[in-house]
């Protein structure tokens, strides 16, 4: 009869050791997201003309934009801070964004940005081809954006 007593007793132990290890690990923090910039996000808004001409007409991207610390925008011309890639062969073409605000600046700002691209061509040997681009931005601070992908452009010969 001891020895049940002392069993029982072993794995109440065992049960309460291991319910506290359960629930510790439950308790885990969740990972937070990686290096993209809390507070700067973009968004697409349009894509035109629906349709270009081969080497003649450019392609102008809008989307908006938040940035919660007011720091998007470069006022050094050898720094890029806008990154568009052709989805059709992942060549980035990277742009400068002008200073948005005072870089003093730590209030948020959000508006609407255009970016233009110009000699648009065909990749393969068709007479029309789609294209469409993934794009994102990045602040003073280093904050990177999410990541947008435009609406489909056709080029035309």
């Amino acid at each position: 009869m001891k020895d049940e007593i002392k069993n029982t007793n072993k794995m109440k132990k065992f049960s309460l050791v291991c319910f506290i290890a359960f629930a510790l690990i439950a308790c885990k923090k969740k990972n937070e997201e990686p290096s993209s910039g809390k507070g700067l996000n973009i968004e697409f808004l349009s894509i035109s003309p629906s349709a270009v001409k081969e080497h003649t007409d450019s392609i102008t991207i809008t989307f908006s934009y938040n940035d919660s610390d007011g720091d998007l925008g470069e006022s050094n011309p050898a720094k890029t801070n806008l990154f568009v890639t052709d989805t059709r062969n992942n060549v980035e073409y990277q742009y400068r964004i002008s200073p948005l605000a005072p870089s003093e600046n730590n209030a948020s700002i959000r508006g609407k940005l255009n970016v233009v691209v110009n000699n648009i061509a065909i990749t393969d040997s068709s007479s029309s081809q789609k294209i469409s681009y993934y794009l994102y931005v990045k602040d003073r601070s280093g904050n990177i954006s999410n990541s947008i992908t435009t609406s489909s452009v056709l080029i035309e010969k």
